[in-house]
């Protein structure tokens, strides 16, 4: 068996490990940036109304036109352009991907950032190629950015806009200099744009090459696994003949465009994931002021990444671990990230909960 593996299974996925996704039972979950808040029980009970007229006997709308069309009103999507619904962003990632690959071909992310563009990237058959963020502040280096783009001539490249894992938002106009200069497709992935002001979307068109990616993960739906891409229609008409039939199921289509028409209800939670970001910043900034410990850096997501003192990050994941707090160990994923833990903003009390577990934890030692 093994040697049967070994001759049929490509070497740079032997080389992988899968995506681990750590039990969370009997903890409290911060660890996958996730809205903390349940729907109001008056909401939910409107919900299991309409899913009763879901017919689960039908395959679903393969274009989920009446969910295209809420989230055409719900996020203002230009209604020049193209829209693309994929399970979770993760599939619109794939989509393109298998879209314009062949030998030889390239992406450019900026490095660190989400694991998947490299992963993906390499299922596809295409070549990665990470550009290092500043190592101060993990902001964007344009000069370097740009070098790279010359030299290896990308066919896609990602911005997470804000970025994942480091929370912070790239330079509007440093994006706009790396679109101008792209041969391929710039895509502007705004999975946390409910927890920050700044936007692409309405500047789709201002480039024949931009697309704008998102998700209704982080405004409270993580559990449908919807993603959706606008863009120029010509592209998503091309990207649209790598999609697998019926990608978004009838319950997620029929769930989805109810909880749009009640996003005054999403918007008040992440609102309020908004203010205790705010908090949260203040009292881990008194803590690293008062220890010299533990450092977090500025976010305009729903996390907070922080670096601990050197050789500390385990320690201080297991000690808030053993106090029944689970957030998200990023040392040895990239040199960057060495001593780097990044926190899920949770509830008020969660909060609460995990500031004293890290109290406790750093005065151990």
């Amino acid at each position: 068996m093994s040697n049967r593996i070994h001759d049929l299974v490509r070497p740079e996925i032997r080389a992988l490990s899968a995506y681990h996704v750590p039990s969370a039972a009997g903890l409290i979950k911060l660890d996958a940036m996730e809205n903390p808040y349940v729907w109001p029980e008056a909401l939910r009970d409107d919900w299991l109304e309409a899913l009763r007229e879901t017919a689960l006997n039908r395959y679903p709308d393969p274009q989920g036109r009446a969910l295209q069309h809420a989230l055409r009103e719900a996020m203002g999507i230009p209604p020049d352009m193209g829209l693309l619904l994929g399970n979770g962003s993760d599939e619109l990632i794939q989509m393109l991907a298998l879209t314009v690959t062949a030998p030889g071909r390239k992406v450019l992310s900026l490095d660190p950032g989400f694991v998947m563009y490299r992963m993906i990237s390499l299922f596809a058959g295409l070549d990665y190629v990470g550009v290092p963020l500043r190592a101060d502040d993990f902001a964007l280096d344009l000069d370097a950015t740009l070098a790279a783009i010359e030299r290896e001539q990308p066919v896609l490249i990602f911005i997470a806009y804000p970025n994942n894992p480091t929370g912070n938002l790239f330079d509007a106009d440093a994006i706009a200099r790396i679109i101008d200069a792209a041969p391929g497709l710039v895509i502007v992935d705004e999975a946390y744009a409910p927890f920050t002001d700044h936007s692409f979307l309405s500047r789709l068109g201002d480039w024949p090459n931009l697309l704008v990616m998102r998700t209704v993960s982080k405004m409270g739906l993580a559990g449908l696994r919807l993603g959706y891409m606008a863009g120029p229609p010509e592209w998503i008409e091309q990207i649209d003949k790598t999609r697998l039939p019926y990608n978004i199921n009838v319950l997620t289509q029929a769930s989805a465009t109810f909880a749009l028409r009640h996003r005054h209800v999403f918007d008040a939670q992440t609102a309020a994931i908004r203010t205790s970001r705010a908090q949260l910043m203040n009292d881990l900034g008194a803590i690293h002021a008062e220890t010299g410990i533990f450092k977090p850096f500025p976010s305009d997501a729903n996390f907070i990444l922080a670096r601990t003192a050197p050789g500390r990050a385990r320690s201080v994941f297991d000690g808030l671990h053993r106090r029944g707090v689970l957030i998200k160990s990023l040392d040895g994923a990239h040199p960057l990230l060495a001593d780097c833990l990044r926190l899920t903003v949770g509830t008020p009390d969660e909060n609460a909960a995990l500031l004293k577990a890290l109290r406790e934890t750093l005065a151990e030692d």
